[in-house]
């Protein structure tokens, strides 16, 4: 077990399985680039050679047809995209053909495809590099789609995901990738569809995963210190998402926040409120309440992006409206000063930029 940042878990996850197995080949634009896609893919070209971590011409579409083909006559290809938004050049590779070669084969024939997509703010790269994309893929029955939210998590759902025989959406924000945590050095698996509770309580059940978890656990300390004692969970996988985890907690609390990476309207904490009202919606002390994006494209600018994702204020609200406890202001202002309009455009003060 040792320190690392979620991109040296990536990387090294990404050694050891191609070291483990010939048939792990990495793919995708500027996969060999001297950065190495936030340093996951950094030099893996002079350890692998370039027939197993390829660079390829750029044309999303056929890269990803590429991958399909390969997946389907016995390779497991690891996609990479820079941005999510690239993805979308090849949306009818993965969501026609990906998504249902098994079912059109009547189960015969597997595609274990891994598609990395990183998501991400700040930084001005605007409404088309910045957007949070779950809930499009999580739509599409064929698609497993995972989000980890820490470096350990990282490992341990990548590794599941390359052993998986049907594709898996591998979603990855890109402010997390220098966050460090402890990281076993030998591969493991993480459970796909399993849920993760990081924190025992009883008076709310907060759900969120990725960045949106890790801003709530920005304000845990003044929730603790007024007494609010909040079960929280990290759903790790958005599909198949884990309804039972999230029931039997919200069966304990009776009351429920859902944090979003995206918008609220069709998206994860959408489905997350669904489950609840079709299961037990008349025990509930307060109606669910869901915090995610404002509903517009994402701004360029910091003077505007200040006021578009989700304010650390407003989560502290929701919890009081819920509980019908009311947090301190000396201790909001103690512990969350008001926020810099920087802090919504870098996430720290060594970030050098979204690539």
């Amino acid at each position: 077990m040792r320190l690392k940042t979620f991109s040296e878990s990536i990387r090294e996850t990404l050694i050891q399985l191609m070291k483990k197995n010939k048939k792990v080949i990495l793919m995708g634009l500027g996969i060999n680039d001297p950065k190495g896609i936030f340093g996951t893919t950094t030099d893996l070209s002079k350890i692998f050679g370039t027939n197993r971590v390829i660079e390829p011409p750029t044309s999303e579409s056929a890269l990803t047809g590429i991958c399909i083909g390969a997946a389907i006559r016995g390779l497991r290809p690891i996609l990479s995209h820079q941005r999510v938004e690239f993805s979308l050049l090849s949306i009818e590779q993965i969501i026609n053909q990906a998504a249902k070669w098994n079912f059109m084969s009547g189960g015969k024939q597997k595609v274990p495809l891994v598609i990395r997509l990183i998501i991400g703010k700040g930084w001005g790269q605007g409404p088309q590099h910045s957007q949070s994309l779950e809930a499009l893929f999580a739509h599409i029955p064929g698609l497993k789609v995972v989000a980890p939210s820490n470096a350990y998590d990282a490992k341990g759902l990548l590794v599941s995901s390359v052993n998986d025989d049907g594709p898996v959406i591998f979603f990855e924000h890109r402010w997390l990738h220098n966050i460090k945590g402890k990281v076993p050095n030998k591969l493991f698996p993480i459970k796909i569809g399993k849920a993760k509770i990081i924190q025992k309580g009883n008076d709310l059940t907060i759900v969120s995963f990725s960045d949106a978890l890790i801003q709530l656990m920005r304000i845990n300390k003044i929730l603790k210190k007024n007494n609010i004692n909040p079960e929280i969970i990290d759903l790790r996988t958005i599909r198949p998402i884990d309804k039972d985890t999230i029931l039997k907690s919200v069966k304990k609390t009776k009351n429920l926040l859902v944090l979003d990476n995206g918008w609220r309207s069709f998206g994860v904490s959408s489905e997350i409120i669904s489950i609840i009202s079709e299961n037990m919606s008349l025990s509930l002390k307060s109606n669910p309440i869901r915090l995610g994006i404002k509903e517009m494209p994402i701004p360029s600018t910091r003077i505007l992006a200040k006021d578009f994702y989700i304010d650390l204020r407003k989560i502290l609200s929701s919890v009081e409206k819920l509980t019908k406890k009311k947090i301190s202001i000396k201790l909001i202002e103690k512990y969350l000063p008001i926020q810099n309009i920087n802090e919504t455009d870098i996430p720290y003060k060594d970030f050098k930029g979204p690539f």
